[in-house]
């Protein structure tokens, strides 16, 4: 190692040289002095934008109570989350964790152990879908698929059969006495914003009923309303038996967490699974907070209405750059943006115009807006893509002159 090197931190992601000192709302400023619409949110973590006040007192008021305990001893407020997240979801049980990696592995053991707990050991296969990303753990790279991910760090845990995303036929091969369920995100994020409809995921819930099987919804990026719904299961009108959840959860806070329906959960028992920081009281304090304000009448009518002005302005932008732009996806305010350009060069294009995005598959940059966007700064986020798509074009006619 270069001793001389000008950062410790491990080089496992590629940095922008860019530094933020503070954030308020759905701005950043660098510590350069310079301000940027944040519509990363911390890849779909800060939904209630920085330095939300509400959150702020939460975590405030909590730190000067309690940071930490063991889970040897009950927890009052976690005991309140558990029972506000039931409440507004199709689960009886709740199992808290420190992120959505973590949250998908506990959905991967509670449908392995459901099945173990009924007598049936054999069932532990889980069928996936290509596009997908469940995390960075070795078992959730095995059921994202993804080689560049899974490459270099030896086999890749047994017990995921991957199959094309939409493909009802091919679920229904993948299906044998081995299997125990189906996993699926309702809207892949890393894998281009693509939606899965209606008309594909209740076949899959069928499918789960006819031969004992659970299916499992990853809502670690949809989740805490995302797609303009406290959960993004709600908008196709199909419950799952088992979901994680992370990223939003916390407002910005590390948490995650296991929701299970009371069939699902019935093989789980003191010491099938556990965590040291799980339902940490700063985090519990952080989520609750941030149920608070999603719960708030109109909260999510003024999502969705945001949601529908960002997609119309986008779409009209897309129309008059065809060079740059060819199609605007996703719901809620996890959109997408497919490029004709390289997507790198479009989030770099947008973050000079002081714009922050990130990419996704599939050529799509995403649009990941803190759902408290006013009008105002959608309008500045289209401006800022003008500006970019501009600048990308000049940059082309100019390479084509040379």
């Amino acid at each position: 190692m270069n001793k001389s090197a000008t950062s410790h931190l491990l080089p496992v992601f590629a940095r922008v040289d860019l530094a933020f000192e503070r954030g308020e709302g759905c701005w950043l400023y660098a510590t350069n002095g310079e301000r940027y619409l944040d519509f990363t949110s911390g890849v779909a973590v800060n939904a209630l934008g920085h330095a939300h006040p509400h959150l702020v007192a939460a975590l405030q008021e909590q730190a000067t109570k309690l940071w930490h305990m063991s889970n040897l001893f009950r927890s009052p407020d976690g005991e309140r989350l558990a029972a506000r997240l039931c409440e507004q979801s199709f689960a009886d049980y709740v199992f808290f964790c420190n992120s959505g990696a973590e949250a998908m592995e506990g959905v991967i053991k509670l449908v392995r152990h459901y099945h173990f707990s009924k007598g049936h050991p054999e069932r532990y296969r889980i069928v996936t879908f290509e596009g997908a990303f469940h995390g960075r753990t070795l078992a959730t790279l095995a059921a994202t698929g993804t080689t560049k991910y899974l490459e270099g760090f030896g086999p890749p845990v047994d017990g995921f059969d991957q199959v094309p995303h939409g493909d009802l036929e091919a679920v229904k091969k993948a299906i044998g006495p081995h299997t125990a369920g189906i996993l699926i995100e309702l809207v892949q994020g890393e894998g281009g914003v693509r939606s899965a409809s209606p008309a594909f995921i209740k076949p899959l819930r069928a499918l789960c009923d006819e031969h004992g099987i659970l299916l499992a919804f990853d809502e670690v990026q949809t989740g805490m309303g995302r797609t303009g719904e406290l959960f993004a299961y709600k908008r196709v009108g199909v419950a799952p038996d088992v979901m994680s959840l992370a990223k939003a959860l916390g407002g910005g806070f590390p948490i995650g967490a296991v929701l299970a329906s009371a069939e699902a959960a019935s093989g789980m028992a003191p010491g099938s699974h556990g965590s040291t920081f799980g339902g940490n009281p700063l985090a519990v304090a952080a989520a609750n907070a941030v149920l608070d304000v999603m719960l708030a009448p109109g909260f999510f009518d003024h999502v969705q209405k945001m949601s529908l002005l960002l997609k119309q302005k986008l779409a009209s932008v897309v129309d008059r750059y065809p060079s740059i732009l060819t199609e605007v996806r996703g719901e809620g305010l996890l959109i997408g943006v497919k490029a004709v350009v390289p997507s790198g060069d479009l989030v770099n294009a947008l973050r000079d115009a002081k714009l922050l995005t990130v990419g996704a598959g599939d050529n799509v940059v995403r649009f990941l807006a803190p759902l408290i966007v006013s009008e105002a700064e959608i309008d500045h986020s289209v401006q800022s893509l003008e500006r970019a798509c501009t600048a990308l074009v000049a940059a082309r006619e100019k390479a084509a002159a040379r």
